[in-house]
Parts: structure tokens; C-alpha cells; sequence
């Protein structure tokens, strides 16, 4: 007996893996991206309140309708979309299912997916999973930009689809006007369809998020996802979503029935409360966030590592060529086992090769304290290594 050989093609999550090595030593985790501190309380209350109230049972496969209402008027007050919540939302476990259930239901073994590198470490997974061909195009530095000449280049007669992460996971690049307009082109030239990662839309210091569902000849074929847990620091609730066209809903719907029947009842209700928070409290969200930010790169450039400041999302990708000779891997256990602080190896966000080998990841999502004391154990990393 073996096992299927798609499995064999894949790892399992290095965030996770980092997560147990942080555990085992007692290491501060910079490494998994999940907050140290609580989620708002009103979100806590109202699902205290569902769950009292009996809401336990299985909800509506695609979501119950108060999340599905509460998501389609978000999208209208925030960005002028016509999103119909009967037709058009399915609510998933997780951004990181609606991601899956979505190559799953709109691509075919042998089409080719276009992926930004370095990418989150999900979309290679996917891509196998659905049997489609990842097609990589490097982010140039400095600054992690699109080069115009490459993206042109990716797309062939076998590209179904693009997947558009912005703020970035893990650069912190946030995308501009003019390259998400190329995006727009390049997808309405060649027919072809974007599914847009946007769990960190809220997250940002440094330009806009612009909505590639609302560029003209995009609406019919963007599947916008994103969820709850970054913007509302509750990565445990596992509440994402995907908003597409109707034809692609039904095939969406289909597979996330088979996957996880529905997302947790009583959190969705609690949801729902979530998606009406105002501006003020996306405003206070990204200063929050700025300030850790500053923080850690302060640490990290006293410790010595060369990194572009992030303009959004919560991670700084850094290089430590500086500091030691060791490979990403080696390295990234050395400073969680000897130093005290845990990243994650450049390399899980790059496809098979060299690419990562001198860079980790930091996410700061954390407490003041958090990473003021992973700042402390930095301090004199250029005299340990």
C-alpha cells in the first residue's frame, strides 16, 4: 500500500512546524501569525450569546444569512461593489479553505495557475491538489515589485487564473494602482480569472487597497477572499469567505459542502457584528499594528538583518546573510533554539531551489511586550553567530 503521490510533491505547513520548535524551546513565535493579544470584545460577547442561545447546530451549508448580509454590505460600503449575498457569498473555514475550495471548483488538471514569489506557502498545496501547474513570477528588488516584462510573459493560452495577494504575505508589499491595472489588462486580454487573497485589506501603513473586483471587465471574474482573523485577531475561528459570480458560487458552494459542510454557527452570528465596525476602528487597527511594526524593525536592524520595511500585513521578510553562513532552515532553528526567538526559513515561501535560503520571516502580531523582549534577545546577535 502507498499513499497518493500528490502527497508526496508537498510538505506539511514549516509556519506550523516552527510553531512546535517554538513550543518545545520556549522561544517568543514570531513565526505563525495568530495575535498574543484578545480579539474585541463585542465579537467575544456575541458568540458567548449565540452559543447560549442555542445557535449550535449546522448552519446554512454556504453561511448563515446575518455573516453572508453583514459581508455584502461591507464590500458596498467599502468599495462600491454590488454583492448579492444570496448569490454571490459562500462563508468557508478559513480564508485558507476558501482558497482551496475555489482552485478545487475553477481549475482543471493541466491548466496553469500565475503566482507571485515569493507567495504564501498555501498556493503551491493548492495548485497540486487541483493538479494545475504553478507558474511563478518573481517580485524584483528592491521593494518587491511586479516586473511588467515578466507578468506579460506568464500568461499563455493554458492560464486560468492569477492569484493576487495584497498587502503581501510575506513581503508586506502593498500592491499600487498601476499594478493591479496591469493586472486588470493582462486578465481581461487573456480571459482569464483572479482569485484575490485580501485577508489583510485592513492592515495597512502605506498606500491603498484597491479592489480588483472593481476594475472595469474584472467584476465577472475576480473570486474575492478574504475572512475574520487578521483584521479581527481571531485566527482560531477559522471564518473566511469567497465572493464570486453567481456560476462560480454554485461550483464554490459545491466543493466546500464536500470539504467542511459550513463554518462554525454561533461564530458566524458573531461575525456578522464584526463586518459593521466602523472606520475608526480600521484606523485604530493600522496604527496599532504600525507601532509593533516599528518596534520590531528596530530590533531586527540592531541585530542586523537587511529588510524593505513592510507597507502592510504583519511580517518582515529579512535577510541574515550578514550574520551567519547557515541555510534558511539551519538558521531559523538555531535563533529559535539558542537565541530565543522564532521565524520562519525564507525558503517555504519559495518554490524548490535557492530561493529564501538567506532570508526569514518575522510576523508581529504580538504584544508590545512581546516584541519588546524578542527585540532584548536580539540585541547582541552579531556577537553570538
Amino acid at each position: 500500500m502507498t499513499t497518493a503521490r500528490r502527497t508526496n510533491t508537498f510538505t506539511e505547513s514549516v509556519i506550523r512546524e516552527m510553531t512546535r520548535i517554538a513550543n518545545e524551546h520556549g522561544a517568543l513565535n514570531l513565526a505563525q501569525g495568530m495575535p498574543d493579544f484578545p480579539m474585541p470584545q463585542p465579537l467575544k460577547d456575541a458568540a458567548c450569546t449565540a452559543i447560549q442561545a442555542d445557535i449550535n447546530q449546522y448552519a446554512i451549508t454556504w453561511g448563515t444569512p446575518s455573516l453572508r448580509i453583514a459581508i455584502a454590505a461591507k464590500y458596498r460600503r467599502w468599495y462600491g461593489m454590488d454583492v448579492d449575498s444570496e448569490k454571490n457569498v459562500t462563508v468557508t473555514c478559513g480564508a485558507t479553505e476558501a482558497m482551496a475550495a475555489v482552485f478545487l471548483a475553477l481549475v482543471n488538471p493541466g491548466d496553469e495557475v500565475i503566482v507571485f514569489e515569493p507567495y504564501y506557502e498555501n498556493y503551491g498545496p493548492d495548485a497540486i491538489l487541483a493538479e494545475a501547474t504553478p507558474v511563478f513570477v518573481p517580485l524584483t528588488q528592491p521593494g518587491w515589485r511586479i516586473d511588467e516584462e515578466k507578468l506579460r510573459a506568464a500568461f499563455t493560452r493554458k492560464t486560468k487564473a492569477i492569484i493576487v495577494n495584497t498587502p503581501h504575505n510575506p513581503t508586506g508589499r502593498v500592491f499600487t494602482r498601476d499594478e493591479i491595472s496591469l493586472i486588470a489588462e493582462l486578465c481581461v486580454k487573456h480571459d482569464v480569472y483572479a482569485f484575490t487573497d485580501e485577508i489583510y485589506e485592513h492592515i495597512r501603513y502605506a498606500g491603498d487597497h484597491h479592489a480588483l473586483a472593481t476594475w472595469p471587465g474584472m467584476a465577472e471574474r475576480t473570486i474575492t477572499i478574504s475572512g475574520l482573523s487578521k483584521t479581527f485577531s481571531c485566527t482560531g475561528w477559522r471564518l473566511g469567505y469567497a465572493i464570486a459570480p453567481e456560476v462560480e458560487s454554485v461550483a464554490i458552494r459545491k466543493v466546500h459542502d464536500f470539504l467542511t459542510v459550513g463554518a462554525p454557527a454561533p461564530l458566524q452570528e458573531a461575525g456578522a457584528i464584526g463586518m459593521a465596525f466602523d472606520a475608526d476602528y480600521y484606523n485604530h487597527l493600522s496604527l496599532d499594528y504600525r507601532a509593533r511594526r516599528d518596534i520590531l524593525c528596530d530590533a531586527l536592524r540592531e541585530g542586523g538583518f537587511a529588510f524593505t520595511v513592510p507597507e502592510g500585513a504583519y511580517y518582515i521578510l529579512a535577510d541574515f546573510s550578514q550574520l551567519s553562513d547557515l541555510g534558511d532552515v539551519e538558521f531559523a532553528k538555531w535563533l529559535t533554539r539558542d537565541v530565543g526567538v522564532a521565524p520562519v526559513p525564507g525558503s517555504s515561501f519559495f518554490r524548490a531551489g535557492d530561493g529564501g535560503r538567506k532570508l526569514v520571516r518575522f510576523a508581529f502580531c504580538k504584544k508590545h511586550e512581546t516584541l519588546i523582549a524578542a527585540g532584548e534577545r536580539l540585541a547582541n546577535l552579531q556577537a553570538r553567530v
